[in-house]
């Protein structure tokens, strides 16, 4: 199981993070709560070691101002949420970085398409609730050959039991591991990462 930790902000949350097994720690570069700019993360990224992705986050951004944002924060990866299209994921491939590509469950059936990014990500309809959705719907999707990561009201108690009903190739937090709306809980990080990489995963 692949797992991404985002919003990450401090460097003791990122130290926790890798520590504890994430394949994946995310920077949000977008007005949020969890905000850093590129210098902050530039003093985060020698904490990240070779083998973890560092993934700077945005929602609605051109693809090119992301990948210039990215760039000067040192990153290599980046997440695009919203429409998006082909030319996008080639903006970013053409600059030599990978791509996650993330939608909503309420998104329209075309934005399911591959349209050549890295990763895939499906978040819930409603982004940012923290509240859990019928992980299950998402076999309807037809992802079965593609890397893509599952989020959205996911927290240590019950990530094991919502990626499995959803087969997902992976999963993204950041919400469920908080203590207050932008304020990671080292503990919480950390059960996290243990739940999501389990043996068989069982109901909460």
């Amino acid at each position: 199981m692949f797992v991404k930790v985002c919003g990450l902000s401090t460097p003791e949350s990122v130290r926790e993070a890798v520590d504890a097994g994430a394949d994946a720690v995310g920077f949000v570069l977008t007005t949020s709560p969890r905000e850093v700019s590129p210098d902050q993360v530039r003093i985060l990224l020698p904490l990240v070691p070779a083998g973890v992705h560092a993934v700077g986050v945005f929602r609605h951004e051109a693809a090119a101002d992301a990948v210039a944002t990215a760039r000067a924060a040192g990153l290599s990866w980046v997440q695009l949420h919203g429409r998006r299209t082909a030319d996008d994921v080639k903006t970013v491939h053409d600059a030599g970085m990978r791509l996650i590509r993330a939608v909503t469950m309420g998104a329209s059936q075309d934005e399911f398409a591959d349209l050549g990014e890295d990763v895939f990500l499906i978040d819930a309809a409603v982004p940012g609730s923290g509240e859990s959705w019928d992980y299950a719907s998402v076999r309807d999707k037809g992802l079965e050959s593609r890397a893509w990561l599952l989020a959205g009201g996911l927290e240590p108690g019950n990530v094991a039991f919502a990626a499995a009903a959803a087969g997902a190739w992976g999963v993204d937090v950041s919400s469920g591991v908080e203590s207050s709306r932008g304020v990671k809980d080292l503990a919480k990080i950390r059960a996290f990462v243990t739940a999501a990489k389990p043996d068989p995963p069982s109901h909460p």
